[in-house]
């Protein structure tokens, strides 16, 4: 249990995929400038990520392993999370139409965002087994959820001060995307030393 906790905590804060890896970014600049939309987006990211590596860990270690074809791989987990993403494209079309519309263009995007298939397959090089890499799957949504839900509300803040033109749209939002990102290297360490590993 303390293992998994571990896990979990490493890929909210010291391992944030958005804030520390630098994946997932294209969603993160795209869809943060509104709460709902960031938040709605992001619980996508935490279904389609725990679902991809919940599908592509048997994959990995029962078909392409054993068949000598681990090249594969990344084609293969592509393959994977674009019909995941059809899915809950499909789903929230009927029954969400209003987070449907609001996410646009952005719900697509998740088949090409570079941290879901990251988690798949950074999970397989790690070593994790099939409920750690569910684990951190799932720790990695909500430290993506967390980075937009942040991310978010500083710029709702921004958008409201005055301040040079030379900074006005996407200069501004990379600045504060690097600042709220330099916060989070506070946490490296943090977790092996809470944990005591």
């Amino acid at each position: 249990m303390k293992e998994m906790l571990m896990i979990i905590m490493a890929a909210v804060l010291a391992n944030n995929y958005v804030l520390v890896r630098f994946l997932g970014i294209c969603p993160f600049l795209g869809v943060s400038k509104k709460l709902d939309s960031a938040v709605g987006m992001s619980i996508a990211v935490i279904f389609v990520m725990v679902l991809a590596t919940a599908a592509t860990w048997p994959i990995q270690h029962l078909l392409l392993d054993p068949n000598g074809i681990g090249y594969m791989q990344t084609t293969v987990f592509i393959l994977v999370i674009a019909a995941l993403v059809q899915l809950i494209e499909t789903f929230m079309k009927k029954s969400l139409p209003g987070l449907h519309k609001a996410l646009g263009i952005y719900l697509p995007l998740i088949t090409t965002n570079c941290a879901v298939l990251g988690v798949c397959v950074l999970n397989i090089d790690e070593g994790y087994t099939f409920i750690q890499s569910v684990m951190n799957a799932f720790g990695s949504g909500v430290g993506f959820l967390l980075a937009m839900f942040l991310f978010a509300g500083v710029r709702s803040k921004i958008e409201d001060n005055d301040y040079p033109e030379c900074f006005k749209g996407i200069a501004s939002t990379l600045v504060a995307a690097s600042i709220l990102s330099v916060s989070f290297m506070g946490f490296s360490g943090m977790i092996d030393n809470i944990f005591g590993m």
